[in-house]
């Protein structure tokens, strides 16, 4: 499909909800496949189309530079995302064994109803063990995806870019399609409208933005006047740019506070 695919291709050729589309839109690096050689159907369903209203691209340009893309880790050469965290790939022999991840993969895109593989993304463990390009390992798959769902939903209801707000909700609170990230101390979402939360709007193009987003949000939910673990993540926070990796980071800090 072209690369400038609009709302009505999808609804004349009525093989899919368009937002299923956006959750299966990068599923050959679920397998390790490169975008010239990406199958066009899996477990016979639809995969790797392109994602309408620029939503694919525009989620890329939040996380990832413009032009074409350098090598920027020596011998990193896969989809398997590098931890921000600790430095290390997020590759477990026992988490993608071939036999474990096929499973895996099918439970994130083998699927109809575009609210239950939201809910399945946000949840995913095996997604946050992929980057979104090679070329730049830090970068989540996971919550690339997350990314381009929300934005192609905020797009279909005819918002633009720059009427979008990042907003921090209470905790595990979701709204579908639109939240990003959901943990057990603040969730966040892309909307239009804060409804009284914490809220920041994402600026007049899409870039990479995290930080100064981050930055301008009239308040934030973590406690950094009294909690050291908060003070860390904050300040981190504040130095990453790409939003992708920033919200893995959240999940991997999070994780790793939880830990014995």
């Amino acid at each position: 499909m072209a690369e400038n695919a609009t709302l009505s291709d999808f609804e004349d050729d009525g093989s899919q909800n368009v937002m299923v589309t956006a959750y299966r839109h990068d599923a050959h690096k679920l397998n390790g496949e490169s975008h010239r050689n990406a199958p066009e159907t899996l477990d016979g369903v639809s995969v790797n189309q392109t994602v309408p209203l620029g939503a694919d691209a525009d989620a890329s340009a939040l996380s990832r530079p413009s032009g074409d893309p350098k090598k920027t880790v020596d011998n990193h050469e896969t989809h398997y995302r590098l931890s921000l965290l600790t430095g290390e790939s997020t590759y477990d022999p026992d988490v993608f064994a071939r036999s474990v991840l096929s499973e895996a993969i099918s439970g994130l895109l083998i699927g109809s109803d575009p609210h239950a593989m939201h809910r399945t993304w946000l949840a995913s463990d095996v997604a946050s063990g992929f980057n979104e390009s090679v070329y730049h390992p830090y970068t989540s798959l996971k919550y690339h995806t997350l990314l381009v769902a929300a934005l192609l939903d905020n797009y279909r209801d005819g918002h633009a870019f720059e009427d979008l707000l990042l907003i921090v909700d209470s905790p595990r609170e979701i709204e579908t399609l639109r939240t990003i990230y959901t943990g057990d101390r603040f969730s966040l979402r892309i909307d239009t409208e804060a409804d009284g939360n914490p809220w920041a709007r994402l600026g007049s193009r899409p870039w990479r933005s995290w930080a100064s987003t981050w930055t301008r949000l009239t308040a934030h939910p973590l406690d950094t006047a009294h909690n050291e673990y908060d003070r860390i993540l904050d300040a981190n926070l504040r130095r990453i740019w790409s939003w992708s990796t920033a919200l893995q980071y959240i999940e991997d800090f999070e994780q790793w506070g939880m830990s014995p």
